[in-house]
């Protein structure tokens, strides 16, 4: 089977090589980039960041899979797909280390703001010791919007920090509150309550119609003054204009971004004069979430050759 991996060769330490070497007598060719002009030839897609469209999918005759080398499937047209006989799969954050390693990023982000990790390096350039003074996570109050398996794993790690934890699901029920151990726990509809609880506010949550642009100008005049955003799922839940604003204002600390409004973004962008700490989409980017995922990947390639279904594929 050949396969197109959407990506520059080397992105994501290596997937690409990895994946070739757990099927090597499968043919893979990388784009170089995010831009999908054709599938023809192909009859598996690995999207990465790239949009998939009826069109992109009808630019070729024996497409059988488009598997996702991660959980997110928001630039993929499934309806389209699954009209066309195209399966549709992702590799769930929970299955395979992802989620554990875009927790230990989500950490170093509340880490690297609270303790003013750009101050630092100023202070260093200046030749200052003792400064700046930081922030203690000990007894702040951590809110997760999402608790799927990112939001499960980011709770479970933050709690050993003595913080207090609250959070935010679809439907919320008390056995996910005691087995997170939050404090409380709230529906959709109880965004703004979360906000004005939180010193740190998490955006761990798929992105959808409902999603985008959860983050504007109203939500962040419900922050508490002084307080961390920090999203780890997709740049579309935030509003750059309003998250800029509330940076320059003062409304908010600082933010963390491992993802944004545009990928790459453009390292010009006045936003980041401000306080953010950014990281380029490498969350889930580790040894351990790399591994579980060029597994699964794997499998699901050798089960659509075999005529089979693929693992966590998608349905409406």
């Amino acid at each position: 089977m050949r396969v197109l991996f959407a990506a520059p060769e080397n992105a994501w330490g290596g997937f690409l090589g990895m994946i070739r070497s757990k099927l090597p007598q499968h043919e893979f060719e990388a784009s170089g980039g995010f831009d999908i002009e054709s599938v023809e030839g192909f009859e598996v897609l690995i999207p990465t960041m790239s949009t998939v469209t009826a069109d992109i999918m009808d630019s070729g005759r024996s497409l059988q899979l488009i598997q996702q080398c991660g959980a997110g499937l928001d630039t993929v047209d499934i309806e389209a797909a699954i009209e066309r006989n195209i399966w549709v799969a992702n590799v769930p954050t929970d299955k395979c280390g992802n989620a554990e390693s875009v927790a230990e990023l989500g950490i170093y982000m509340m880490v690297a703001l609270s303790r003013d990790m750009r101050g630092m390096a100023r202070s260093l350039e200046a030749r200052k010791m003792g400064e700046p003074q930081g922030r203690a996570l000990f007894g702040k109050t951590v809110g997760l919007v999402g608790l799927g398996g990112i939001g499960r794993a980011l709770a479970e790690r933050l709690r050993p920090f003595g913080v207090r934890l609250i959070g935010i699901k679809r439907t919320p029920d008390k056995q996910t509150k005691k087995a997170l151990g939050l404090e409380w726990i709230g529906g959709k509809d109880d965004l703004n309550e979360l906000l004005q609880k939180s010193d740190y506010v998490i955006l761990c949550l798929p992105l959808s119609g409902e999603s985008r642009n959860l983050m504007n100008w109203q939500s962040f005049s419900q922050m508490k003054e002084g307080a961390f955003l920090i999203n780890l799922s997709r740049g579309g839940l935030v509003s750059r204009e309003a998250l800029e604003e509330a940076l320059a204002a003062g409304i908010i600390g600082g933010a963390g971004l491992d993802v944004f409004w545009e990928e790459p973004p453009d390292p010009s962008d006045r936003i980041f004069s401000h306080n953010v700490i950014a990281t380029p989409h490498i969350a889930g980017s580790t040894d351990v979430s790399m591994e579980g995922i060029v597994k699964v990947v794997a499998e699901n390639i050798q089960r659509v050759e075999r005529g089979e279904r693929p693992l966590y594929a998608k349905i409406l």
